[in-house]
């Protein structure tokens, strides 16, 4: 399957064709249709499986349609940290380069003034720390009711940074008609509770990194020494060189010959050196 397969917009496969992709991860190809249905999606998937693109393809295709208010914006992502979010934001201006789109972002480290007026416009995305998000809405700078699509991304590390009681208001203050996009790496109960709650009968979809990686290899190597205990698994290891070898058994006799320079007992070291 390609990503001409999947039906998204013609201006967002120029864009992603010119970004050099072609064929769309496994959680791209299972998340992005059911998206564009207007489904709600719960998506397991570690970092580097291709998560982001599914959800902002789709989100680019269906927002292209409508009109921005002032102070509403028509969709929110929410991401644990500002690094996460800055990333977010650069997919959103690759893919949707041919699109007039308008975005803000809403981290810490910006000054609340330059955030107020991107908000003031009106944006069709907007994408935020979960903190930074609601500083705005306690300042009555900033309404929800108008969101139609709620993206979480990291759900674990949002619970991890003690996010969720924040999730849960944010959450409560989207209108109850909203599509919701969940993404995770993993699914501890707290994240849990919080898909049923909030979740309306969501498509699940579940891939992992190798899935993405199907020239990986995982090796066994055993380094046979005279001893078991010796015995090496893991990576790869070249074998240490005889001379070299010979060099560190030299040495450790030399050592336990003179245990009266580490301060231990002569007859203690004999019974060592017959380990």
């Amino acid at each position: 399957m390609q990503f001409s397969d999947l039906e998204l917009d013609p201006n967002v496969l120029k864009a992603v064709e010119e970004a050099g992709y072609t064929d769309p991860t496994p959680i791209q190809v299972q998340a992005i249709p059911e998206a564009l249905k207007g489904r709600d999606v719960l998506g397991i998937a570690q970092t580097g499986t291709g998560k982001t693109a599914g959800f902002v393809l789709p989100m680019i295709t269906i927002l292209v349609k409508g009109r921005t208010r002032a102070r509403m914006p028509r969709s929110l992502i929410l991401c644990p940290t500002r690094e996460l979010a800055a990333q977010v934001a650069e997919n959103f201006e690759k893919y949707g380069k041919y699109h007039k789109l308008t975005m803000a972002l809403l981290i810490g480290g910006v000054s609340f003034k330059d955030q107020d007026k991107l908000i003031d416009r009106g944006v069709d995305v907007l994408i935020a720390t979960p903190g930074r998000l609601l500083d705005h809405f306690e300042r009555g700078k900033l309404m929800l009711t108008g969101v139609q699509i709620m993206v979480v991304d990291e759900a674990d590390r949002m619970l991890d940074m003690g996010f969720i009681p924040d999730i849960e208001r944010i959450f409560k203050l989207t209108p109850f008609t909203r599509q919701t996009l969940f993404f995770s790496a993993t699914m501890p109960p707290e994240v849990t509770r919080l898909t049923r709650e909030f979740l309306h009968n969501p498509v699940r979809v579940e891939v992992t990194r190798q899935a993405t990686a199907p020239d990986t290899v995982t090796q066994r190597v055993c380094l046979f020494t005279p001893s078991r205990r010796d015995r090496v698994q893991g990576k790869a290891r070249l074998p240490a060189r005889p001379d070299a070898a010979r060099g560190r058994r030299s040495a450790q006799r030399h050592h336990l010959l003179q245990p009266q320079d580490r301060g231990l007992d002569p007859a203690q070291v004999a019974g060592q050196a017959r380990l």
